[in-house]
């Protein structure tokens, strides 16, 4: 007689986010170790995930609702008070109806079946907790000056396996302008420490250095500055805002990854031509770089800059460093004093963009750069069409176009506005840095390191290493 078979129903319980991502139970777990030790390192062990794992979680289910956790000097993490009231339900003693099953297992399998009902339960309430806000449609996006914010990054740089003398250099904040006001750093660790700055564009960085006997060397920067979103209003030109003859030169000068003749200039002209008026020359540079380029998600960092290897070879794609870049360089060209401003995303858009910020407090890849045109009669003007080549590839859960509704009011407010969640570093093109023998670095917006004469990759935090979180600081 053939064997008997057993027929086993079951229920699946399925959760997604607003991108059709389904949720994994495991943040479920990972969350209620958060809240059982408050460290993110333990509950990853609790978890039975790597650290890298546990907050890849976190960040994606913080972007499209409010953070999942906040983490605070001396208090380590801890879960966000909403998330705290979502969880209720999944601690022992449990309050959800669930917990009205038995706990005495009648088969092998019931107790797992009975887990997977209260992480049902779970998933269900923490969904629950999220805002409204969270499944709707973006906000229109429209930064104006409403009121200066408060943050505090700190960066901490560890050198894994330190060969000879080793040395770091942590980028600050050291732009102070009428959107940003660099408010001071600390710092602490095991060497030698001071504050430097790169010559010829004042960049400011905080450098370490450790001698052959240190076996662990470290190095933490805590940076305070504030910030108000820009918006500059087109329909109020005063002719007698005007650049003075030195900073126009500099700010038209070439660097060693954005000359400004050649092809640079032959692409500049053409995009340009018929044009007078500054504005309409920025305007269309802007336009041409929106409509030509597109954002490669396998661009390592922020991209390079090489602008001119970009328009010889025909590839338009890359990141931040490379769209703003080539806008910088094609302004400078046609004799637009212009500027890349190199920086981080430390919060999340105001208007729902998830793609536009930062949604969780882990900010070590969250590297971003912007550019600035000088235009008669309105000074220096934001723009960034990198963050909307952006939007169009990460704003839904797949890419998208142009046309997209979710694009144009970005499209029209990044020629004239910054949503100030972003701070800027510096300006600083060909840095060379303070005791290194090794070559310059086209720009600094990342943690720098070498040990011996090894210059590490600065795109590797996981192995460099280095954090970098950043958070609010409410009055």
């Amino acid at each position: 007689m053939p064997p008997p078979f057993h027929v086993d129903l079951r229920t699946v319980w399925r959760f997604r986010n607003a991108g059709q991502s389904d949720l994994d139970l495991t943040l479920l777990d990972l969350l209620d170790a958060i809240e059982q030790s408050g460290k993110l390192t333990a509950a990853a062990r609790a978890a039975l995930i790597s650290h890298r794992h546990a907050w890849n979680l976190i960040e994606k289910w913080s972007e499209f609702s409010a953070p999942l956790v906040t983490i605070e000097r001396g208090r380590g993490t801890q879960l966000s008070p909403l998330r705290r009231r979502g969880m209720t339900c999944y601690s022992f003693p449990c309050k959800h109806p669930s917990a009205l099953l038995t706990t005495r297992t009648r088969n092998p399998g019931e107790s797992m079946r009975r887990r997977s009902f209260i992480q049902a339960g779970a998933a269900a309430s923490l969904l629950g907790a999220i805002p409204r806000l969270a499944f709707s449609q973006q906000q229109p996006f429209d930064p104006r000056p409403a009121g200066w914010r408060t943050f505090e990054i700190t960066t901490r740089v560890e050198i894994l396996k330190p060969e000879g003398v080793s040395r770091a250099w942590v980028p600050v904040p050291s732009v102070q302008s009428d959107y940003q006001k660099v408010v001071g750093n600390t710092w602490s660790g095991n060497g030698s420490t001071r504050l430097e700055r790169d010559g010829k564009y004042g960049a400011a960085m905080v450098m370490s250095e450790w001698t052959g006997p240190e076996k662990a060397p470290v190095l933490e920067v805590v940076s305070t500055f504030s910030t108000i979103n820009r918006a500059v209003d087109f329909g109020k030109r005063n002719p007698a805002i005007k650049i003075d003859p030195a900073t126009a030169k500099f700010a038209t000068a070439p660097t060693e990854l954005i000359p400004t003749d050649g092809i640079v200039r032959r692409t500049a002209y053409e995009i340009t031509r018929g044009k007078s008026a500054d504005v309409d020359k920025a305007r269309a540079i802007y336009d041409w770089i929106v409509d030509n380029t597109q954002r490669n998600p396998k661009t390592r960092g922020c991209g390079v800059g090489d602008i001119k290897a970009m328009l010889e070879t025909g590839d338009l794609s890359g990141k931040c460093a490379d769209l703003n870049a080539l806008f910088v360089g094609l302004a400078r060209s046609v004799n637009l004093p212009a500027r890349d401003l190199y920086g981080l995303r430390v919060a999340k858009s105001d208007f729902g963009y998830r793609s536009l910020g930062v949604g969780t407090p882990n900010a070590t890849r969250a590297q971003h750069c912007r550019a600035e045109v000088f235009l008669v009669g309105y000074g220096w003007v934001p723009v960034d069409p990198a963050d909307v080549r952006k939007v169009v590839l990460e704003e839904k859960p797949q890419p998208t176009t142009l046309a997209d509704p979710v694009v144009p009011p970005v499209r029209s407010k990044l020629f004239g506005a910054w949503e100030m969640n972003w701070v800027a570093y510096n300006d600083a093109h060909d840095v060379k840095l303070p005791g290194s023998s090794g070559p310059a670095i086209g720009f600094l917006m990342y943690p720098q390191a070498e040990t011996g004469k090894d210059r590490l990759d600065s795109l590797d935090p996981d192995n460099f290493k280095y954090t970098i979180t950043a958070r609010e600081l409410k009055a």
